[in-house]
């Protein structure tokens, strides 16, 4: 399951005239220079990383907003992740995850590993996993054979039918866990679809992200793989349709490269339908897409 990270850098100017004409903007450039399309790009570089593998992972188990620690294979995963991160250079300027604890782990392994544990960190329930109602708690295969394959892939996988919701006395009711007594208690969800987790997390991104990337800070971001299913079909623009059938492998970077609008730039080695590319071995990476896919089968 994983962590995003959001890097912006900084503008890098091309292809000016040799001189300037017009009274000079307070940016320092012209109004001639700054209206010729290749004078000024911007660019800024966001990596994802889902959360590494979590004990009710191991055990195949619908997790969503119950808070079970990494397993030692996913420890592992995290520092491998962390390690990938180092060897390209990658630096942040502050934090963002959920309120799980397999998500901060992970981001935890990552900043000491970067020895950027000073930054701040900013957790949010609107980057937790996805919400899976009455579904929480049981084994995936166990699931299947009660209910059947295409019910439990309807629940599990479609864009927008959730599964059953969870009674207001569960434990698994948000309502009743004082991490979330600061939420209103009608936006804690009974159950979600990937839609409704989606919602919840592009409040998130819009109104709190993406002005801090705009504004040159770097930040990375380690959440959960529907939150982060919900972010490559916005910045993607996948359907609803096909990202029901996308997996994100755990542990492993996910790098998109954006331009000014938030828009991604296509990337040599991406794994369609994604434009971002996946650090490291791919063929590894694929292996472990294929492991997320056979937890139902």
């Amino acid at each position: 399951m994983k962590v995003l990270a959001l890097i912006s850098l900084l503008p890098t100017v091309s292809a000016f005239a040799p001189a300037f004409t017009g009274k000079p903007l307070s940016t320092g450039f012209s109004k001639a220079a700054l209206s010729s399309p290749n004078a000024l790009e911007m660019k800024y570089t966001v990596v994802l990383v889902r959360h590494g593998e979590s004990t009710w992972n191991d055990e195949n188990r619908f997790t969503g907003w119950y808070d079970c620690p990494l397993s030692e294979a996913g420890l592992k995963e995290a520092h491998e992740g962390a390690k990938l991160l180092k060897s390209e250079g990658y630096t942040f300027d502050v934090a963002y995850t959920s309120t799980l604890r397999r998500a901060i782990k992970t981001l935890w392994i990552i900043l000491e590993e970067l020895h950027l544990m000073y930054i701040p960190i900013v957790n949010t329930w609107r980057l937790n996993e996805r919400h899976y109602g009455a579904l929480q708690g049981l084994n995936k295969q166990q699931t299947v054979e009660k209910h059947g394959k295409e019910q439990v892939q309807i629940w599990r996988r479609s864009y927008d039918i959730p599964p059953p919701p969870c009674e207001e006395s569960s434990e698994y009711y948000p309502g009743n866990d004082p991490m979330y007594a600061d939420v209103p208690k009608d936006l804690l969800p009974y159950t979600e679809s990937l839609k409704l987790t989606e919602d919840r997390f592009l409040v998130e991104w819009n109104e709190k992200m993406v002005p801090l990337i705009k504004s040159g800070k770097k930040v990375i971001i380690a959440a959960h793989g529907n939150t982060l299913r919900a972010l490559v079909k916005h910045l993607d623009g996948i359907s609803s349709e096909e990202i029901t059938e996308l997996n994100i492998p755990t542990g492993v970077p996910l790098v998109y490269e954006l331009d000014e609008n938030m828009k991604p730039i296509k990337q040599g080695d991406a794994i369609a339908p994604l434009t971002g590319k996946y650090l490291g071995d791919l063929e590894q990476v694929k292996a472990r897409i294929g492991a997320v896919v056979a937890q139902t089968k």
